[in-house]
């Protein structure tokens, strides 16, 4: 038997590379498959077990509070396990929207905040956002240490709510990496990373969640997260990508109409899978922000809602660059991704309190916000590469004001027994008047301003320090062969390219010659 050439072994190792990848790809597709059966089973069979809404009104009996308590444990545990399988989403759509030599810098980054935010969170964050403490931060339970059993009124241990919360929290800080793609040294985002996980995310977001925050006080609302989680995350990406500059070589439209606009994407593939994992989680980040089983109407409404924002904002986003984007005349897959996240964003605030029709317009309107504030963007020269600002900041803010005007006037408070609509929450088009919509505009405000200028500070600060500590990557590292991969990481996301085949040793005699030949 011949030994098989260089070029022969190297189609075989493709092969074979390829064969594993559809395997693990086939495992993956299962997973999500058993667990979406998973919660569908929850939903269906474990409120059924314990009894109507109209028994629940009925003081329980300590077996019944048992029994609600878990399956409460059960649905905020898959819930939690659902947002942090958003990661992966998020990896591939950062990974997917970056060049390619970027990729390992993506992926490095993205593990690294995992790691980072759960020990952060376990020993200060989540004292912070949680604990009791006064309007402004909590200062209890650092480390976990003399927590209770149970968190609050929700019957839910600690531990479950904390593993919730910490998916949460890991969600804001790989937004802010998506903003700072291409430039930001390793060591500069691990300094970056400490301060949102660890303060500037739980101490900003115990003003509208945690026990006696004065922003919950006051009457603002927030049911999932669109200003908490995506607000804080799309502004702290603004003071990020505003500090430090653009890519080197990056042209904006403004200044050439012909060569300017965002470098091409490098894998759309992976980005538009990505999405769909992210639309995916959201299933968990919305409806699973009920933290109750009990309440069955609630999880299925804000279930419909998350969709259809979610589907108008990918439609309203698509047809608004067909129209009038730089791609006239076509329809651009970047644009329709960011347009259905925006709508998943946009919808995380007011999922619980307005109607379907009222979540397709808002999500519509998402669209429309995608769309303005990626060409404010390029106007402005900040160099934002996967739309984190528009997406998650903009969006955000609108979604935190929309429900000052689509709240439909049915629904109030979910619970561990159920949902209390004895004190509907009502916006200005259903008769409310004004109320609602000033104390959501007030605590926009209030996150919006203090979190970029804390984040600004804090970015700036890290600009200034020495290499390799600085914010910014030298620009050898930025600009050298291989990028940042190669400089921070030592390694190529794509290491065997069809580009290293000598085509030409193929071929023997005019004949083609199988690699696989022997």
């Amino acid at each position: 038997m011949k030994p098989l050439s260089k070029q022969h072994e190297l189609f075989a190792s493709m092969f074979e590379k390829g064969k594993k990848n559809w395997r693990i790809g086939a495992a993956i597709f299962a997973g999500k498959l058993i667990g979406t059966f998973i919660v569908i089973a929850a939903m269906i069979i474990l409120p059924g077990l314990l009894g109507t809404p109209a028994h629940a009104a009925d003081k329980p009996t300590e077996t019944e509070t048992a029994l609600m308590n878990t399956a409460n444990t059960i649905w905020t545990l898959v819930a939690a396990f659902l947002v942090f399988g958003m990661q992966a989403g998020f990896v591939m759509l950062e990974a997917g929207f970056a060049r390619k030599k970027e990729t390992v810098n993506v992926l490095m980054e993205c593990i690294f905040d995992t790691c980072l935010c759960g020990l952060l969170f376990w020993a200060v964050g989540y004292a912070f956002m949680f604990s009791e403490g006064n309007g402004f931060i909590g200062y209890h339970w650092f480390f976990l240490a003399g927590a209770p059993a149970t968190y609050m009124a929700t019957g839910i241990p600690v531990l479950a709510h904390w593993v919730f919360q910490y998916a949460f929290a890991d969600t804001c800080s790989t937004i802010v990496s998506g903003a700072m793609i291409g430039r930001t040294s390793f060591r500069g985002d691990i300094l970056y990373s400490i301060g949102i996980t660890g303060f500037i995310y739980p101490i900003i977001g115990h003003w509208a969640w945690g026990p006696g925050g004065f922003l919950a006080n006051m009457g603002f609302l927030d049911f999932a997260g669109s200003t908490v989680v995506h607000t804080i995350g799309g502004i702290a990406s603004l003071a990020g990508a505003i500090v430090l500059g653009p890519r080197l070589g990056r042209i904006f439209r403004r200044d050439d109409k012909i060569k300017g606009g965002m470098p091409p994407a490098h894998n759309l593939t992976i980005a538009a899978v990505g999405a769909f994992i992210l639309w995916f989680g959201w299933y968990g980040f919305n409806p699973g922000s009920t933290l109750s089983a009990m309440d069955m109407q609630g999880i299925g409404r804000v279930a419909a809602n998350t969709t259809l924002a979610a589907c108008a904002g990918g439609f309203a986003a698509m047809y608004l660059a067909l129209w009038f984007g730089p791609t006239k005349g076509k329809f651009d897959v970047g644009f329709t991704v960011n347009g259905l996240l925006g709508g998943l964003v946009a919808i995380t605030c007011p999922c619980y309190w307005v109607s379907p029709l009222g979540s397709i317009l808002l999500g519509a309107i998402a669209g429309l916000v995608i769309f303005a504030g990626t060409y404010a963007l390029e106007y402005l020269r900040i160099d934002d590469p996967v739309g984190a600002v528009p997406v998650h900041g903009l969006c955000g803010i609108w979604g935190t004001l929309s429900l000052g005007l689509f709240a439909s006037g049915q629904y109030g408070l979910t619970g561990p027994t159920g949902a209390d609509n004895s004190k509907p929450f009502t916006g200005l088009f259903y008769g409310g008047g004004f109320d609602l919509l000033k104390a959501q505009a007030i605590g926009s405000g209030t996150v919006v301003a203090a979190t970029f200028i804390i984040a600004f500070a804090m970015m700036f600060i890290i600009r200034k320090l020495p290499h390799p500590w600085n914010l910014r990557v030298e620009e050898h590292g930025e600009l050298g062969k291989g990028g940042l991969d190669v400089f921070e990481h030592g390694a190529e996301a794509y290491a065997e390219d069809d580009d290293d085949i000598d085509i030409n040793g193929l071929f023997e005699g005019g004949a083609v010659k199988s690699p696989l030949t022997v």
